[in-house]
């Protein structure tokens, strides 16, 4: 294997052998509730006009969420399908847009594989997340390529307060075992978080496809268990050198060694790396300027039954600059540059194998008594496209005190990825096309959401609702044409959808619901026009309730997805489905809890990908220590 276990090990080790020495620390100071991926600047939530779903670290540990896909799955707007269990391909569509049009951030980093234009985000390891912030709706006009859809954040976990340790211990089905543990703390100025895990499971048999001749599904015929190994470090550290002047360092490394059943290959070992550092500077009262710079990598080694197959290494290097001003209370300006460089190196010869982009972009933010507007502009200069021009714009009216309307309308584009331009053809596959233009989208949004302060109860309390109706139309969209499979720019799109949120607490009992409504067509001309587009459900819905008694605590999620396609053609249905999971825990004291999950506690047999499997039902046991 190209990546040892070692640095993880190792650190996770130094991390166990400390809990006992700092046993009897204090709680850590929280973390304020502001958003920051939708503007790139520091607002709450309630302020921010555009649609935004935060999931911290108590929610997360509150609902046992085993992986990164668990925390995003059933989201508003968020449809994800996965070819057969933890670590194997994860394509996320936000608002039905394509798996390669939303944009990912780790600490502000840009990550993904430019290859593919998908990010791993599967490998991300849960126990290294402090937060995640999700964004619906284009954001082109403040971050570039890739945010047709929206943006999604992961934080890592940050320091800060007194010195803390943190464990936790994980076993279940399918041979699933897991250790995880870190330390945090700070001083009046400093602060610094380091962690470790360590995760694996022997799985189940991950494709149920058939080979030759008939090829289906994954095209070969493996009648196994097909394993998963996840091993993460992350680390960040910052110091004020005074109130004027902040720097910032963080540090993600997952490594993961995947199974799966496949014709050409049947493993990968793959590499998720994060390093950034940033610098605030406030050379003024009223001017806050930040620098940063980041590298990003995604490292893959195929194998087939054991033998070395395929490299196919991407780095991601980015450099930044912002200005934000603000002109009295009620107005901030932000102007900035950004710098990409996306790099290839492959056992597989590209033609061109890095490009660089620069991006220079406006925004303006401004609020009139119960009006509010945000606009932003966007030039990005691409090595190999020329100058693309994105933009948005949202205006919110706070009718009432508890009740707000907010329209917005943007535009957005996605480059082409190196495997569509410049893959090498065979005599099965007629290659990438140099020639292909990047895809434009457009897109159009009313919502309105409120407040109701008791719904009618005493023993109620203020309940949060919102609703987003939305239509975007994708032009120039990238599809392999048959017989030999060519990269055209042929294809368009027309999707509608409609979110309802509702969230607030009844009778000592947390309740979330939301449901999403989508209706994802292909426009484009040909036999697939007025067809939806592959692997999307027309209908999503997720309920969570939770409730505590003294050191007990119980819970549950129901998440119903509607029928899909997995063709274009629409001739392959996937089938709906209902999950339920069901969760208790007890507190032996304010610092050491256990957990138990009962996931897919119906038992249900269900597919998000044509033949491939999901898990059955499955219970899982955590013991968590956090002081």
């Amino acid at each position: 294997m190209k990546y040892p276990y070692s640095s993880a090990t190792l650190l996770l080790a130094l991390v166990l052998i400390s809990l006992p020495v700092v046993a009897a620390v204090e709680d850590a100071t929280q973390i304020d509730p502001v958003v920051v991926t939708a503007t790139r600047t520091a607002e709450t939530a309630d302020q921010t006009l555009a649609p935004v779903t935060v999931v911290d670290r108590d929610e997360i540990e509150r609902r046992q969420s085993l992986t990164t896909v668990d925390i995003l799955r059933g989201l508003p707007g968020v449809a994800i399908s996965n070819s057969g269990g933890p670590g194997r391909q994860t394509d996320l569509f936000l608002r039905g847009t394509n798996s390669n049009q939303t944009l990912f951030l780790v600490d502000g980093i840009k990550i993904g594989s430019a290859t593919t234009g998908q990010s791993a985000f599967q490998n991300i390891p849960v126990e290294q997340i402090e937060r995640v912030e999700v964004v619906r709706g284009p954001r082109s006009s403040l971050y570039g390529s890739e945010a047709a859809g929206g943006v999604i954040q992961i934080f890592t976990r940050r320091g800060g307060g007194p010195l803390r340790p943190f464990f936790s211990t994980l076993a279940g089905r399918y041979g699933t075992a897991g250790v995880s543990g870190g330390l945090s703390g700070g001083g009046e100025r400093g602060r610094f978080s380091v962690s470790a895990n360590f995760d694996q499971t022997e799985g189940f048999n991950a494709c149920n496809g058939i080979g030759f001749p008939v090829f289906a599904g994954c095209a070969t015929d493996e009648p196994d268990q097909d394993g998963y190994t996840n091993q993460g470090v992350s680390a960040s550290a910052g110091y004020d050198f005074s109130d004027r002047i902040r720097l910032d360092v963080n540090f993600l490394n997952s490594e993961s060694d995947v199974q799966f059943d496949g014709a050409f290959t049947n493993e990968s070992n793959s590499k998720q790396q994060v390093i950034g550092a940033k610098l605030d500077l406030r050379p003024l009262e009223n001017w806050d300027m930040t620098l940063s710079a980041g590298r990003s990598l995604d490292d893959q080694d195929n194998f087939k039954d054991g033998r070395f197959y395929s490299t196919f290494d991407t780095r991601r290097d980015t450099l930044g600059w912002q200005n934000n001003i603000a002109i009295g209370d009620q107005h901030l300006v932000t102007l900035g540059v950004d710098y990409q460089q996306d790099k290839v190196t492959s056992t597989t010869d590209y033609d061109v194998d890095t490009r660089d982009d620069v991006g220079v972009y406006g925004q303006y933010q401004g609020w009139f008594g119960p009006g509010s507007v945000k606009a932003s502009l966007r030039n990005d200069d691409n090595e190999q496209f020329g100058n693309y021009v994105t933009g948005d714009v949202a205006l919110g009216w706070d009718v009432l005190p508890s009740l707000r309307l907010v329209g917005t309308y943007g535009t957005a584009f996605t480059a082409p990825t190196f495997n569509d331009l410049y893959f090498p053809a065979d005599p099965f596959f007629a290659g990438g096309n140099p020639d292909l233009k990047p895809e434009q989208t457009r897109s159009a949004e009313l919502g309105v959401s409120g407040q109701i302060d008791a719904l009618s109860s005493p023993l109620s309390d203020p309940w949060q609702w919102s609703l987003n109706l939305y239509q975007t139309d994708i032009d120039d969209l990238i599809a392999l044409q048959p017989p030999l499979f060519s990269a055209e720019n042929i294809d368009s799109a027309r999707i509608r959808g409609l979110e309802a949120v509702l969230l607030g607490r009844l009778l000592g009992t947390d309740v979330s619901a939301n449901l999403t409504l989508l209706d994802p067509r292909n426009k484009s001309d040909g036999l697939d026009n007025g067809n939806l587009l592959a692997r999307r459900p027309q209908q999503t819905f997720r309920l969570d309730i939770d409730r505590g008694f003294g050191r007990f605590a119980a819970g549950g999620t129901v998440f119903v997805a509607g029928r899909r396609y997995n063709d274009p053609a629409n001739e392959v249905p996937i089938s709906g489905f209902t999950l339920l999971d069901l969760r208790v825990s007890y507190a032996f004291s304010d610092a050491l809890r256990i957990q138990g999950r009962l996931e897919n506690a119906l038992d249900e047999d269900y597919e998000t990908v044509t033949w491939y499997n999901q898990p059955g039902r499955a219970f899982y046991l955590t013991l968590r220590y956090q002081p």
